[in-house]
């Protein structure tokens, strides 16, 4: 299948790391033009490396924080400045802290806010004129299967991500008609530094080992065990290729089976 991505201007959010890096991989393996975005120019160095080196197209990048304006609109405009426009746009951000009601105060939900919603919000705005002006585009929206159902302690992500459903609804049916597919995707258990946390977090709270709790999880998923970005990856690249005709609006769980809710 010829998804179509030769070229295109891709924009892959949080990418120096974990399911960012896995999706940004993807995009630059079918040949498309991809930018990097993260707060570590460092590490964006080294994943521009190593993303050239395994699949033979060299991404750009610029360091900054999805919590600000102006580094959102900067990103969006140096993507659309050196590759010609938008395509499509991949928000991604790291989860919000963990904990139970409690716990959590003010600052704690402003800051789960600023991070999970307003920054994605702040992308697709940017995008949008860009994304119209050249005809179409697709939006993939990161969230999680606590979209489905709910994660113990980890109440921000539960609130926020439900939210981002919503809005990746919302904007498929306002923004169809400009020939704009716009979807939300929630990783299981993928493989990355993010989902490790979680595993000894919980392993610690259980009181048992961080190997236990990586079983048990593992245990849990009907393909046998956790995911890999790549496996991610995939699934991205085709709701964001021009092969993707007609999807839009959808809530995607990619989990290998995991959550049992409908």
């Amino acid at each position: 299948m010829d998804l179509g991505l030769k070229d295109k201007p891709i924009l892959v959010m949080a990418s120096s790391g974990g399911i960012g890096r896995g999706v940004a991989t993807e995009f630059a393996r079918e040949g498309a033009k991809v930018m990097l975005f993260a707060r570590s120019e460092e590490k964006l160095a080294v994943v521009a490396d190593e993303i050239e080196s395994e699949t033979g197209t060299r991404p750009q990048f610029v360091a900054g924080d999805i919590t600000s304006a102006d580094d959102v609109a900067m990103v969006v405009e140096k993507t659309a400045v050196e590759f010609g426009g938008v395509w499509a746009l991949f928000n991604n951000t790291g989860g919000p802290a963990a904990g139970p009601f409690e716990n959590l105060d003010d600052d704690a939900w402003q800051s789960a806010f600023e991070l999970t919603t307003l920054g994605y919000v702040r992308a697709v705005r940017e995008c949008l004129p860009h994304m119209k002006s050249g005809g179409g585009g697709r939006i993939v929206q990161n969230t999680s299967v606590s979209t489905k159902q709910a994660i113990d302690g980890l109440l921000l992500s539960n609130v926020f991500r439900a939210g981002l459903v919503g809005l990746g609804k919302t904007l498929a049916r306002e923004l169809g008609k400009e020939g704009i597919l716009v979807n939300t995707v929630g990783p299981g258990r993928i493989d990355t530094e993010r989902v490790e946390q979680l595993d000894n977090i919980w392993a610690e709270q259980k009181g048992i080992s961080y190997d236990e709790q990586r079983k048990d999880a593992e245990n849990s998923i009907p393909l046998g065990g956790y995911g890999e970005p790549a496996d991610f990856g995939r699934v991205v690249v085709f709701l964001c290729s021009t092969a993707n005709s007609y999807v839009t609006g959808q809530n995607l769980l990619i989990d290998g089976g995991m959550t049992p809710s409908y």
